[in-house]
């Protein structure tokens, strides 16, 4: 029973689909998904969906008296930032450094570009403030006010309403910075970011980046918020919170631009960790396969958090989920160039989608799993069309599939073409999940792949085995887990603080007297929310490196020689070697303060003796054959009933193949377990003949190998040309010294 005798409503818009986990007034859970963008329809798929679910029609208000709160993730600031659609921006920097963010860090992301295409500037114009604070606090040059009024007047006059406030060294020393952001507020400017707020934190242009961002993505953020907050009788009505990038919750007034780029991504997180507790894993690889991309993510019992990451070119300094995406969705659209095939990058997306969703879409990774058997039309809903009541097109999907063997020409079936470009899709996502696990020192063979998101199920048994991995976790709500993990995620506040000092007892002092300033504005945070202290957790964190390098490792905070011995073991685990006589530099703390998580209650269920009851039978294609196979109906199944691959079980929100050499098993809290039960045969023969496919494979096999090795040496280096600009190349050569794969 819900507490409240209301509705709750976890919602994800993701750039294909929305999904919604409703929990009614009796505690059901109800799943629901809609197109993201159907304008025909609907205006908004959230509030579409909740109207749907409490069956409210399209003219009446919503009866907000009936719902207890609704959570929320969004793609509408990533999708705003990657299509450069936010609000008109200035920048408000130190006088002499009105460049030093469009220089950067000189960077060379692509070394071998003759033509180098630089990403888009988010602020529109730039004012010169005379001020200038030195790195001791030393005022150099007073602030001219007169000056900064005068720019910014400007600005305002010309219709811009957003500004982003960075000065020098104001992460430590704040009196310019504020005295500018009140001179913005009196002018009328609607939208104030100012760096020691957004990110206070050292490095100008990881800072300014940030606050340009949180300037840039606010407004369309506010507006968005405020539209759904309308459509639910206003603010004060529905407790409406929205999922940062660091996987927790905030409530709608306090989101902000900077905290809403993995909005999405960082609920899948949270749900996949969650789920995997109950069902006994603690070790585990999120896999969230969607329509547009991959996103995979590492859990060791703790949540992986970036405090410097890259998004859509802006370098940003805010905690996010560490997820590494890949674009490889259901929607990547599938290449032939003439000697090899290619998967993506780009995405067929909702519209209009892969060819089998009757628009008249390019053929897609979708396509493929049509095409062998592996979505059965049949067995999918009747969505497609003009009316909305038509299946999968697999005729369609058939004869470009068939045109498209005969351009290749080396007389392989339609469906072998088909399972080939599957193979190179597989490949991408394995090196995505190498990136976050392998690369840094994990062993994934030891660890669950929990697989989730709309496509995933699809491929979960193929990725396991090209990691190695023996174990595949399908939680009931697979198919729409980023949703499940907004109501399962804390509300988390945050504050950072630079340090910037050796560690050492008297400077573990000083961030322990620290603590206990942030600790009580974040509480005071917490209590506006309606979680009180006495049922909120404070974790406090510190960045630690060594003295001249420049990656920091996240340790928890205690006493000193643990905090030494813990970033030793971390560091040895990351780049394979410690410097004992080197000074550990403590850069920065990180005080965060959670609570008020909702608790799902996933009961254990008596387990069955008797055999799994095929719904009907099917046939799919995999390892260059074709498969009898009997597919399953996942909500007709008993707990501890199992199901021997070759075999599709099919539920609401997904498909799930068995591959042969796996079983699955529906555990005693519904959890479907696929286990490889066979010892994988290792069958790829390596001919004279080039394959197109098995080129693809291998290049990227390579390229992966040359890439490691440049995250490893930029990581370990002192050299400021290869850690900030990049200006290095890794390469994999044969015994003769002939080039295999360069990776910039």
């Amino acid at each position: 029973m819900n507490k409240h005798g209301k509705w709750d409503f976890w919602i994800d818009r993701g750039g294909t689909f929305t999904d919604i986990v409703a929990r009614t007034p009796a505690g059901e859970i109800i799943p629901h998904k809609l197109l993201s963008e159907n304008p025909e329809a609907y205006k908004d798929a959230a509030i579409q969906g909740i109207r749907d679910l409490i069956n409210v029609d399209a003219g009446e208000a919503i009866p907000a008296e009936q719902i207890s709160s609704v959570k929320m993730g969004t793609t509408v600031a990533t999708n705003a930032l990657l299509e450069r659609k936010g609000d008109r921006t200035l920048l408000a920097i130190s006088k002499g450094f009105r460049d030093a963010l469009e220089i950067g860090y000189q960077a060379r992301p692509d070394i071998f570009a003759r033509h180098i295409i630089k990403p888009e500037l988010l602020y529109e114009r730039v004012v010169e403030v005379p001020e200038r604070v030195l790195a001791d606090g030393t005022v150099e040059l007073d602030l001219d006010p007169a000056t900064a009024r005068e720019g910014l007047q400007a600005a305002y006059d010309d219709g811009i309403r957003a500004v982003a406030i960075v000065f020098m060294h104001a992460y430590r020393f704040q009196d310019h910075e504020s005295a500018v952001a009140e001179i913005a507020r009196d002018i009328g400017f609607t939208q104030i970011s100012v760096s020691h707020e957004v990110s206070p934190l050292m490095k100008l242009v990881g800072r300014g980046d940030t606050t340009v961002v949180d300037a840039y993505l606010s407004p369309i953020l506010r507006r968005y918020v405020e539209q759904v907050a309308g459509e639910l009788g206003g603010a004060d009505a529905t407790r409406l919170m929205f999922m940062q990038s660091s996987g927790g919750l905030t409530a709608a007034d306090q989101f902000q631009g900077k905290d809403a780029i993995l909005s999405g991504p960082a609920g899948g997180v949270v749900g996949a960790v969650e789920t995997s507790r109950m069902a006994g894993f603690e070790k585990i690889i999120g896999f969230d396969m969607g329509g547009t991309s991959t996103d995979v993510s590492h859990y060791d019992g703790e949540f992986e958090r970036a405090f410097e990451t890259e998004v859509a070119g802006v370098r940003m300094r805010a905690p996010m989920m560490r997820i590494h995406t890949v674009a490889a969705g259901g929607g990547s659209i599938l290449h032939f160039d003439g000697a090899r095939f290619r998967v993506g990058p780009d995405s067929a997306g909702a519209n209009p989608g892969p060819k089998c969703y009757r628009r008249g879409g390019p053929l897609a990774v979708t396509d493929a799993n049509v095409m062998l058997g592996k979505l059965q039309p049949d067995l999918f809903p009747a969505i497609f069309g003009p009316e909305q009541d038509k299946r999968l097109d697999s005729d369609a999907v058939g004869a470009a599939f068939r045109e498209l063997a005969g351009e290749i020409g080396d007389g392989r079936p339609a469906e072998d073409v088909a399972e080939g470009f599957l193979r190179i899709a597989v490949e991408n996502m394995a090196n995505a999940i190498k990136k976050i696990s392998v690369q840094r020192g994990y062993d994934v063979t030891e660890y669950a792949l929990t697989c989730f998101g709309g496509a995933g199920g699809q491929h979960a048994c193929m990725i396991a085995d090209t990691l190695g991995m023996k174990t595949v976790l399908i939680h009931p709500l697979a198919g729409i887990l980023s949703a499940y993990g907004m109501g399962l995620a804390d509300v988390r506040t945050s504050r950072d603080r630079t340090v910037e000092k050796p560690l050492s007892h008297e400077t573990a002092d000083e961030v322990a007297h620290a603590v206990k300033d942030l600790a009580a504005i974040n509480t005071a945070d917490l209590e506006r929310q309606g979680i009180a202290e006495a049922d909120s957790r404070t974790h406090v964190h510190v960045h630690l490196r060594y003295d001249g390098t420049d990656t920091s490792l996240l340790i928890p905070f205690g006493p000193v020689g643990d905090m030494r011995d813990a970033f030793e073991d971390a560091h040895r685990k990351q780049f394979g070697f410690t410097a004992p006589e080197k000074v550990v530099i403590v850069e920065a703390m990180t005080v965060e303060s959670v609570g008020g998580g909702a608790t799902a209650e996933e009961q254990d269920e008596a387990l069955s003796d008797a055999a799994a009851e095929a719904v009907s039978d099917a046939r799919f294609y995999s390892g260059g054959e074709w498969h009898d196979v009997s597919v399953f109906d996942r909500d007709k199944m008993q707990p501890g009933q199992t199901v021997k691959g070759p075999a599709i079980i099919v539920e609401p929100t997904g498909t799930n193949i068995v591959e042969p050499g796996w079983s699955a098993e529906i555990t005693s809290k519904r959890h479907l377990v696929m286990r490889r039960t066979e010892a994988l045969a290792r069958t790829a023969a390596i001919g004279t003949k080039a394959d197109p496919v098995m080129l693809e494979v291998f290049n990227n096999l390579f390229m992966s190998i040359a890439e490691q090795m440049g995250v490893t040496l930029q990581n370990t280096s002192y050299s400021v040309n290869i850690k900030e600009r990049l200006d290095f190349s890794c390469a994999v050569f044969d015994a003769e010294g002939a080039l295999i794969a360069n990776a910039p």
